[in-house]
């Protein structure tokens, strides 16, 4: 058995991506059309692969009737500028994680969504921001609510303001 029969390059024409196992319709570098071929995927890691993106499938003993891809991959997309150690993830509209070296996490995107059910612990000496923070709750700062802190009225010297006034 040759290693001809047993590996082939092709392209993504399709894929069905809500399936336990995704699977992808591939063309094979002789025009060769394979459906349902099962794409394995490294655990914690997913993709939906466009059309277009290329692909390593392999035939399991040869017979070109069991065929699955080992691998995926878009030149069309890949970050190409990373350094020797760092490792990206990265999407066809520019979306990216970037893990550089000495020890620095780039992530780019328009909007970055993060879902906690209990909380978002930040343990960093200090927090930069450029824009506007926006809350729908209490901000509490060293202890003190944003919302239910009481304000006394002025006395002589002290510094203290009086009441928050009707809805502030």
């Amino acid at each position: 058995m040759s290693l001809k029969n047993m590996l082939a390059r092709g392209t993504v024409v399709l894929a069905a991506a809500g399936r336990m196992m995704q699977t992808l319709q591939v063309r094979l570098t002789a025009g060769e059309l394979k459906d349902s071929v099962e794409h394995f995927e490294a655990y914690g890691f997913t993709s939906h692969p466009k059309a277009g993106a290329e692909v390593l499938t392999m035939f399991l003993n040869g017979d070109r009737s069991h065929a699955v891809v080992v691998v995926a991959s878009d030149r069309r997309y890949r970050i190409k500028e990373l350094k020797e150690g760092e490792v990206a993830i990265y999407t066809d509209e520019g979306d990216r994680i970037h893990f550089k070296r000495g020890r620095i996490i780039d992530i780019e995107t328009d909007t970055l969504n993060i879902k906690a059910t209990t909380a978002v612990n930040f343990d960093t000496p200090s927090i930069t921001q450029t824009g506007r923070i926006v809350s729908q709750g209490d901000q509490v700062a060293s202890g003190v609510s944003q919302v239910e802190h009481v304000h006394t009225k002025v006395q002589a010297g002290n510094g203290n303001s009086g009441p928050p006034a009707a809805g502030g």
